[in-house]
């Protein structure tokens, strides 16, 4: 070959990889502005309602499975990195999802903004003794804030100053309409539940759960809560025979028959109490700490508390 040939060739090489470098740097820096800001949920009511607002302004990541146990359920390396590169992170807290707090903690130590719906949404605490609750978290917040509509009402409307405040490159306007538009949902869930539930009559208006979920919606509407199979405000702890002894005493003393279990839990506790007293109590599913997935029956939160709603009012009246 050459010396001519050889130069051209060489020539051709060394443009060659100057067009290869700056095609790649150009798909880099597309690929940089193309990128969208990100929300990173925990749990799948938090992020229905995180989508609900968010709209389509940013991708919002929602960690938690449908039918899952947001008690127990974990993350993956992968879901756990995706906390630190958020631009917000939306959680529940206190003490709901009992795997995945550290990680939250690990964000927000990075410099993610986080925010903590539950603590946000004027949280109640459990009670002991005659009023239900756990003996042994007697004074504990109760994270389930969730099953009273007016209480995500006021979350949904501080997700939305979060949104607006810490992701980059939402439109405000759009963030604040998709919210108030959000909120006249929630108020007419709340007037339609309260009609629904108003045909219960008072010395019916008793629940006995699997565990202690539903502290907020009788606080709302008016319920008293007996008691729950399980007497925790978590779904990972077990009761004892004497739990179901004392509990079995309290349903037959207010004449209770009815349990309400939760969906993402086996009934299997449930179908004990059935059996301590002498088979004669309906167990009745509920959609109440995971939504399902679509089309499932719980595939968003106003569909998850109208379920609930119109299951607890056939369960207490027996129509």
């Amino acid at each position: 070959m050459s010396a001519r040939a050889r130069a051209a060739r060489v020539r051709a090489l060394l443009l060659s990889l100057v067009t290869f470098f700056v095609v790649a740097g150009t798909a880099t820096g597309c690929a940089g502005g193309d990128e969208r800001p990100r929300v990173v949920v925990t749990t799948n009511i938090l992020g229905d309602i995180t989508r609900e607002i968010v709209g389509d302004e940013a991708d919002v990541s929602v960690l938690m499975k449908p039918n899952a146990d947001p008690h127990s359920f974990g993350l993956s390396a992968v879901q756990a990195a995706e906390l630190e590169n958020a631009d917000l992170v939306v959680y529940n807290g206190l003490g709901l999802e009992e795997n995945v707090l550290r990680h939250v903690e690990a964000a927000r130590a990075s410099g993610v903004a986080t925010f903590a719906a539950g603590e946000a949404a004027d949280p109640l605490t459990f009670h002991a003794g005659e009023e239900g609750g756990p003996d042994d978290e007697a004074g504990e917040p109760d994270p389930h804030f969730w099953t009273d509509p007016d209480r995500v009402r006021k979350v949904a409307a501080l997700m939305s100053d979060q949104v607006v405040e810490h992701v980059d490159g939402v439109n405000e306007k759009t963030v604040r309409d998709n919210a108030e538009r959000y909120d006249g949902r929630l108020a007419d869930l709340t007037t339609w539940m309260a009609k629904s539930f108003a045909a219960i009559p008072e010395d019916r208006r008793a629940l006995v759960t699997n565990h202690h979920v539903f502290g907020y919606l009788a606080d709302r509407f008016g319920f008293r809560v007996i008691g729950a199979v399980v007497p925790s405000g978590t779904t990972l702890a077990s009761p004892s025979s004497s739990d179901l002894r004392s509990l079995t005493q309290a349903m037959e003393k207010a004449e209770v028959r009815t349990v309400f279990a939760d969906s993402s839990q086996p009934t299997r506790l449930a179908e004990v109490l059935r059996q301590e007293m002498g088979g004669d109590v309906d167990v009745v599913p509920l959609y109440s700490e995971s939504l399902t997935e679509k089309g499932k029956g719980a595939g968003t939160y106003l569909e998850m508390m109208r379920a609930n709603t119109s299951a607890m009012a056939e369960g207490l009246t027996g129509d």
